[in-house]
């Protein structure tokens, strides 16, 4: 295959890609069925312009054939009154009218059966085009009802991708909950057994004297305790 062949093929190919992409299938679907209603439109047109048409020569013959008694009967009254040449030229105008009306009827005819035929084909095309309304909507339906499938999956996907973010989030807001619950009880424990200080004091010149005072207190009771321990007359 040669360059401009290669180049040509992947041309068409995106091309084709891209026409996919931006084709709407219910769009095209009506835009075919306008095409067929079209088609139909002009069947009937033509029909009714060959119906007219015939009508106008059925006119026209009827009207020649309601002359040629009239030329006759003035054939009739020139021989009458003995006058040959009138009859004679009577009788022409008669053979002219009968050559006209066979050629009306003959024209006729032809419309008879050009007007049968566009009306079997404005018959056969009704039906097609009737068939394809009906395939055109199921088509349409089906579409529609997958595309909106498509979109609830794609919301579903997305939804269910939130919710796992969500989920997270609420999982790590459980774990810091419990974080938070096991230090305030850990920080009660340590407060019951006087293991923690009110550091918020150190600084108070105030505080660190109260806190030494008490400190002292408690150790003169301690002394008092164990002196009461001691054997009597030591």
């Amino acid at each position: 295959m040669g360059l401009v062949s290669r180049f040509t093929t992947v041309v068409k190919s995106k091309m084709n890609r891209l026409l996919d992409r931006a084709e709407d299938p219910q769009e095209t679907l009506d835009y075919a069925y306008e095409r067929q209603l079209d088609s139909l439109r002009q069947v009937k047109q033509g029909l009714v312009e060959v119906t007219t048409a015939k009508r106008r020569l059925e006119y026209q013959a009827q009207k020649v054939r309601d002359d040629i008694p009239k030329v006759e009967e003035q054939a009739r009254q020139a021989m009458s009154l003995d006058r040959e040449d009138l009859a004679r030229v009577s009788l022409q105008r008669k053979q002219a009218a009968m050559l006209e009306l066979a050629g009306l009827e003959k024209q006729i005819n032809g419309m008879e059966l050009e007007q049968e035929k566009l009306a079997q084909a404005d018959k056969r095309l009704g039906a097609k085009v009737s068939a394809f309304r009906t395939q055109k909507e199921l088509i349409k339906a089906q579409f529609t009802a997958a595309e909106a499938s498509v979109r609830i999956g794609e919301a579903l996907t997305g939804l269910s991708e939130e919710m796992s973010d969500v989920g997270s989030a609420i999982e790590r807001a459980q774990n810091k909950t419990e974080e938070m619950r096991a230090r305030s009880a850990a920080i009660d424990e340590l407060a019951e057994v006087g293991l923690l200080e009110d550091f918020t004091q150190l600084d108070d010149p105030v505080g660190r004297e109260l806190a030494q005072l008490s400190s002292e207190q408690n150790v003169e009771q301690e002394l008092q305790m164990l002196r009461r321990e001691l054997p009597p007359g030591r």
